[in-house]
């Protein structure tokens, strides 16, 4: 299944198909391959050094804010000014890169939608290609959609929603492509492709390559980003400072370096935005071999708990100072239409979260479903009349790394270690299905919530971790329910999906019983998909 491309040292190991090869061209090919020589060496060299933190924060090391840079965190200095399209990002929309997706993203009524690579894909062969042509035909006005089943017509309206686009972090490989024998960034092939067909259309339309940057742990990642972002303008001819990039700040590492990625950035910055859910997750990894930082259920870990309220605070002090957006998280709650007392309780939810972002000072919010964006949207008008409020200030606010740090109280319950199992084994199996995101227990999932999930039960178990009841938490407890849960798929689902269940369940006794953390699951889940992927022949 090895593509033929002319450029040397290039082999693509999936089909190109005709439209495909409208996107793989041999100038994106191009393009996408100069980004990997120039910049795949000082990536890895990043993730390696990654690793060496993790063994300082696993002998005792504590993050603390960088002596180095403080000059940077004390000096006065502003990001560049931002795009009159961007000024009001009230509410976001996200989602993953499917057709129907991103037209119900864009006709929203969310003045952002970000298209998601990253958490909320599974990176298929025909997930990406398919989502860059989506995107290709979205940012011309092209896109349209028929539903097999039911006939509906789908088509964008006249004024949809800005676009951003989040590649994939720097942790994931492209390994459907090989460039001089190793495997191309996920990041670089996503971010490229992405800037290459669309940056001077986005620009002649009045808009720009807007994008979300997950995953960074320091502000030497930004700095990639950014050399990266002049090698695309320079390469292509686009103006300096067109690319406008948000980074989300979901690693506990990334909290003390907020000053110094918007720093490294200036030029090409859109703000912070606080990714709540992986930031729990991070917290729980980069300390999981302590048994002092052990967290309790995931449900008590809000964000009014006092680490989490200390780093939504001081992204909006950051973000002010700097003269840019400081953008809030996403609630997982989802509308429940089968249950109007379960919805009522949902939406009350959301509209709390809303509300607390909005008065702490965000400039906007993201809800995962289209039908939380009026809910968002009521909350903002209200107490955010003006496109933003990057004027309100906090100069009062001033944590400490100890703040950042504060392990909050809780307890672990038996209906707790059951929803990490549940939410775990569904959301494993629909990704392995090639399903990034998916809607459990009325909650909408990604792979930043069941990451907290297995990362807890690796945690718990490694930790010898108690349950409210005095249980400790071990191997044969957290298998028992993992063949009860089974035991409830296997006579709701069929043969096919039961048989993927059961290969969910073996990935996932593999990341809890192994001695040491896997630092995403996505790694050892893409493998398996790899391995199992097929290609229509027609």
């Amino acid at each position: 299944m090895s593509a033929s491309i002319s450029q040397p040292g290039v082999e693509i190991l999936a089909p190109v198909t005709e439209s495909y090869a409208e996107i793989l061209t041999p100038q994106a090919v191009a393009f996408l391959v100069d980004l990997q020589r120039t910049f795949n060496a000082r990536r890895k060299s990043l993730l390696a050094a990654r690793h060496e933190r993790q063994k300082r924060l696993d002998a005792g090391e504590k993050p603390d804010f960088l002596e180095a840079t403080r000059s940077t965190r004390e000096s006065d200095w502003a990001v560049a000014p931002l795009p009159a399209d961007i000024l009001d990002r009230r509410v976001e929309i996200t989602g993953p890169v499917d057709r129907k997706m991103i037209i119900n993203a864009l006709n929203s009524g969310a003045k952002v939608f970000m298209a998601d690579f990253e958490d909320s894909s599974t990176p298929l062969w025909t997930n990406l290609l398919d989502g860059q042509i989506n995107l290709c035909d979205a940012i011309r006005r092209t896109i349209t959609y028929t539903d097999p089943a039911s006939g509906k017509h789908y088509k964008l309206i006249d004024k949809p929603a800005v676009l951003f686009v989040r590649p994939r972090g720097w942790h994931l490989d492209e390994r459907h492509i090989l460039v001089d024998g190793e495997p191309m960034s996920g990041s670089l092939f996503d971010f490229g492709l992405y800037f290459y067909h669309n940056a001077q259309e986005l620009l002649a339309r009045g808009s720009g390559p807007y994008f979300y940057l997950p995953k960074m742990e320091s502000h030497l990642e930004a700095h990639l980003w950014n050399d990266i972002f002049l090698r695309a303008q320079n390469a292509l001819d686009v103006r300096h400072g067109a690319i406008k990039a948000t980074v989300l700040i979901e690693t506990i590492l990334a909290t003390f370096e907020m000053d110094e990625i918007l720093y490294e950035l200036r030029e090409h910055s859109a703000g912070l935005n606080c990714g709540r859910w992986d930031y729990i997750f991070s917290f729980i990894k980069k300390f999981a071999n302590d048994p002092r930082a052990v967290l309790p259920d995931r449900a008590q870990v809000t964000m009014t708990t006092h680490f989490m309220r200390s780093y939504s605070r001081l992204a909006i002090k950051t973000c002010h100072r700097r003269k840019v957006h400081a953008m809030g998280g996403m609630s997982a709650y989802i509308p429940v239409k089968s249950d109007p007392e379960a919805n009522e309780k949902a939406i009350a939810q959301v509209r709390a979260d809303k509300e607390r972002e909005a008065s702490d000072g965000h400039d906007g919010t993201w809800v995962a479903h289209p039908g939380l964006v009026p809910i968002a949207l009521e909350v903002f008008d209200r107490l955010m009349p003006q496109r933003n409020q990057i004027d309100k200030q906090l100069p009062d606010f001033n944590p400490t790394a100890a703040d950042l740090l504060r392990v909050p109280e809780g307890q672990i319950t038996e209906a707790g270690l059951k929803q990490n199992v549940a939410v775990g084994l569904g959301y494993v199996e629909a990704w392995l299905r090639g399903i990034g995101c998916a809607p459990l227990f009325n909650l909408m999932e990604d792979a930043a919530t069941a990451e907290i999930s297995r990362a807890q039960l690796w945690q718990w178990v490694h930790q010898k971790a108690t349950l409210a009841d005095g249980r400790v938490i071990d191997i044969p407890l957290v298998e028992s329910l993992m063949t009860a849960e089974l035991a409830k798929q296997k006579t709701a689902v069929d043969a096919a999906r039961y048989a993927a269940c059961e290969k969910a369940a073996d990935l996932m006794r593999e990341l809890i019983e192994s001695p040491t953390f896997t630092e995403f699951l996505t790694l050892p889940a893409y493998q398996r998909v790899l391995k199992e992927e097929t290609f229509a022949t027609a």
